[in-house]
């Protein structure tokens, strides 16, 4: 796929992501969105939240962990039988659709998406588009920095080298990519994009729709002999996570701050109102 028929397809998908009304907050935590500033003080507040994360985690979490690391050291097991299997039929590298799914975890292609929300933000003064703008940059930064130094400490060798999957050189250069193959960074991005679109989809077959990309992303990366499928799904499941926390900062119900009644009331507004002969007091309830 040229540069051109990419640009165009990019640009397409930009005007039709960009609409308002398929990207909305839930009512709900319209009050939760309003209190965030998005500004890079609220960003580094929560990068710092970020880094601290691992001293708060429960038992629950660590299940999580024990879990994520299991999956993939089963995954190894089957890595070379997996990539025997779809290495057989490569007439379809250069298709359009592994050429998308492969574009979409390229910086480029993050850097267009946050562009195209934070134009669309500041255009129509949508909060939620520039909701959206933070999260992937946010996220994506995160995810690039988890998967970045974990490539740089594992130093697995990628399938194409022909050197099996256990060959590791921990702590290689970061320019020699040839032993970065796990956890996976283009599966990490993808997963980071994915779920922040869907969490801020409103319409549920948007919702559904924005796995679609990345399902032809993490095949693609093991059909053209980059990554290992165990790389793929760790650096996936690195980049859900990751994005599921920053979307969950900023839609939280903020129990702290409004003292609600027993009655699940949080506050109230009272507003007068004038209208030829009448006149009286309008009341509000928040719930």
């Amino acid at each position: 796929m040229n540069t051109t028929v990419k640009k165009i397809i990019l640009s397409l998908f930009l005007i039709i992501l960009c609409g308002s009304s398929l990207f909305a907050q839930n009512p709900a935590l319209l009050d939760s969105v309003g209190r965030n500033k998005y500004n890079f003080l609220q960003f580094a507040s929560e990068t710092w939240d970020f880094i601290k994360q691992p001293t708060k985690w429960e038992g629950s979490d660590y299940l999580k962990l024990g879990m994520l690391g299991a999956g993939t050291f089963l995954l190894m097991q089957a890595d070379v039988p997996i990539r025997n299997e779809v290495l057989k039929d490569q007439s379809y590298r250069k298709s359009y659709p592994i050429e998308f799914g492969n574009m979409w975890g390229e910086v480029y292609f993050i850097e267009a998406l946050f562009g195209g929300f934070t134009i669309y933000a500041l255009y129509n003064g949508d909060q939620t588009a520039h909701k959206i703008a933070f999260e992937i940059a946010q996220a994506s930064f995160y995810t690039f920095l988890v998967n970045g130094t974990l490539k740089y400490i594992i130093g697995r060798a990628r399938p194409y080298l022909e050197q099996g999957n256990q060959t590791y050189v921990p702590f290689s250069k970061y320019s020699d990519p040839d032993h970065q193959s796990m956890p996976g960074g283009h599966s990490g991005i993808v997963l980071t994009l994915t779920t922040v679109l869907s969490r801020n989809a409103k319409p549920v077959w948007l919702k559904v729709l924005a796995y679609v990309p990345a399902a032809l992303s993490l095949f693609g990366r093991v059909y053209l002999d980059k990554h290992w499928t165990s790389d793929v799904f760790l650096g996936g499941a690195i980049g859900y996570f990751t994005a599921t926390w920053v979307v969950d900062q900023h839609e939280k119900t903020f129990e702290k701050d409004d003292k609600g009644s027993q009655l699940g009331i949080r506050g109230l507004n009272l507003q007068p109102y004038y209208d030829g002969n009448s006149y009286g007091l309008g009341l509000t309830l928040h719930l």
